[in-house]
């Protein structure tokens, strides 16, 4: 009996294990719902079985099944490596591996769950002759995130205006601003709820007298039931409204560039690539130029300029005014001791949209690389074309998650460019529409409702207060200045900067109304997260949503939180 609780024991123990980028904790018990198979079970079969049956557990096959026992052991607490990472099934690797004719550049996962463009059956009979669509590098148009978040500092800060707050029952914290523009006749409003933000230019020979502003954000949205607005007196208020309005417009983004080799199928083979051959520097080439980090002034993407902690070199662009970081695996550290490669994971997991380069004719499947971030890939290949046909050219495929909406600029048929001007003009056009749509999908979407409900309830809160104090409320003589304007340095658009100005702004907003911080007992402290004065895109997003493992190295983008 006590062998059989040492037993029991062993199994009910917890196990770590890697998901994403960093650790976790797994339980492994052998209840009966989550009891192995094939060798284990028989194991946990004869542990689990009555005192009256354990004598056939010391018949003279107990040498043997206490080796399997301690063998089961022994790869629980060994490298687990390949129990986390997605492979082709083997007959399926088998004929990749013997095929010599092309293969497709991107293949579904077995779970589905992601779409493909161009799909597969579209290149079927991909002919050198057929006509190229799309190729006019004047019709690749890039996504605007935010087409309204400019409204306010375009055509209210240059005008005498007025704003104004409130707090309804139904729909929470709103601020109206309102403009009258004298020369057009016009009143220009703009309402911003949680949800969104109403824009409406009305006529001002509509209206025998001026609307009041409850009357002008009913005319915007029929669901406000509040009966008065308060006006906000506060100097600074544009600065902080602006701050608001254009929290998602970044000129900044990073992407990961993945190097894949011929007959590289798991993602422990993809991250652990070192060298460079001359091709697939030749293609880094057409992305960006190549820098040193060290002292490096533009956007960084989180990469280390000081230390060297991140690499010593990295591939950066400017494309349209904006600026571009690649995370490039293979100039990113290498662990030898390390299979997982967690210092690249940790930028290349951490990334919205990657870039995959292959080397040969090995396809890449879509959920091999795991990550709660990454939605999209970019997969290209290098191929050899007929000599008729001129030569070699680039394969392009597109491959992201089901809830992300599709977008431009359109893939070519066939999806092949020859001209390396053409091919940087879309690849870079496709991967920031990329990252834009991701936004879309349901986990980022949700999180960043969230984070914009939560810095609206802190401006409204910070409008009221310092209007309040401004005329002369004694108990509010003595507020210290906000965070919620952004410095200089600071930047714009990155989720993860915003998701901190929200808590650090109504942490503060909470304690000028004298509403005491909670301490932590009974519930569970938040992890505390620092500021880094950088702001990247979508870095991290908070750990209830996707767990604290893969939010460390997260912010701006790689804060620890």
């Amino acid at each position: 009996m006590e062998r059989e609780k040492r037993n029991d024991m062993s199994f009910s123990r917890k196990r770590s294990f890697t998901f994403g980028a960093y650790g976790g904790v797994d339980k492994f018990t052998c209840s009966d719902e989550t009891r192995p198979d094939s060798v284990e079970s028989n194991i946990l079969d004869i542990l689990d079985s009555p005192t009256s049956d354990s004598k056939c557990f010391f018949s003279a096959s107990s040498n043997q099944r206490d080796t399997e026992l301690f063998e089961i052991i022994e790869k629980l607490q060994g490298s687990r490596i390949d129990e986390q990472r997605c492979e082709f099934p083997l007959p399926l690797k088998s004929q990749l591996l013997t095929i010599g004719s092309d293969l497709p550049l991107i293949l579904p996962s077995k779970l589905g769950g992601y779409w493909i463009d161009p799909p597969l059956e579209r290149l079927v009979d991909v002919s050198p002759t057929s006509s190229h669509y799309g190729l006019d590098l004047y019709c690749y148009d890039i996504m605007e995130r935010d087409g309204e978040a400019k409204i306010y500092h375009e055509f209210f800060r240059s005008r005498y205006h007025h704003s104004f707050t409130a707090v309804d029952p139904s729909l929470g914290p709103l601020v109206l601003s309102v403009c009258l523009e004298e020369e057009e006749n016009k009143l220009r409003v703009i309402l911003r709820m949680k949800e969104c933000s109403l824009h409406g230019v009305f006529s001002v020979s509509l209206f025998p007298n001026i609307p009041s502003a409850v009357e002008l954000a009913k005319m915007l949205c029929d669901k406000v039931t509040v009966s008065r607005f308060d006006v906000v007196s506060y100097l600074k208020a544009p600065e902080l409204i602006t701050a608001f309005d254009e929290h998602r417009v970044s000129p900044n983004f990073k992407f990961g560039v993945l190097y894949q080799k011929d007959g590289q199928l798991t993602e422990a083979d993809i991250l652990s690539n070192n060298k460079e051959s001359e091709e697939f520097k030749e293609f880094l080439s057409i992305l960006g130029d190549t820098v040193q980090l060290q002292g490096f002034t533009g956007f960084r993407g989180g990469l280390d300029v000081c230390h060297g902690q991140t690499g010593n070199e990295a591939v950066v662009t400017s494309f349209h005014g904006r600026e571009i970081m690649f995370h490039v695996t293979t100039k990113l550290p290498y662990t030898e001791s390390d299979p997982q490669q967690l210092q690249r994971k940790r930028h290349i997991g951490n990334d919205i949209v990657a870039l995959v380069y292959q080397e040969g004719k090995t396809p890449f499947l879509c959920d091999v690389i795991k990550s709660h971030f990454l939605h999209c890939f970019l997969v290209v290949r290098k191929i050899q074309r007929e000599e008729d046909a001129g030569g070699t050219a680039y394969k392009v495929s597109v491959t992201g998650r089901e809830d992300v909406p599709p977008f431009g600029p359109v893939i070519p048929d066939p999806p092949l460019f020859t001209d390396h001007s053409q091919l940087r003009e879309f690849l870079l056009t496709k991967l920031i529409n990329a990252e834009i749509s991701c936004y879309k999908a349901e986990q980022f979407s949700r999180l960043e409702l969230r984070t914009r409900s939560s810095l609206l309830e802190s401006l409204q809160t910070e409008l009221f207060t310092r209007s309040q104090c401004m005329m002369g409320d004694p108990s509010l003589a003595a507020i210290p200045t906000s965070e919620s304007v952004r410095g200089p340095s600071e930047g714009s658009g990155g989720f993860i900067e915003n998701f901190k100005r929200a808590i650090r702004v109504r942490s503060h907003s909470f304690e000028t109304l004298g509403v005491p911080r909670k301490i932590a007992g009974n519930t569970s402290q938040k992890p505390k997260i620092e500021k880094d004065g950088e702001s990247d895109k979508y870095s991290g997003l908070p750990s209830d949503s996707f767990g604290a493992a893969e939010l460390k190295d997260q912010a701006s983008p790689q804060d620890e939180a």
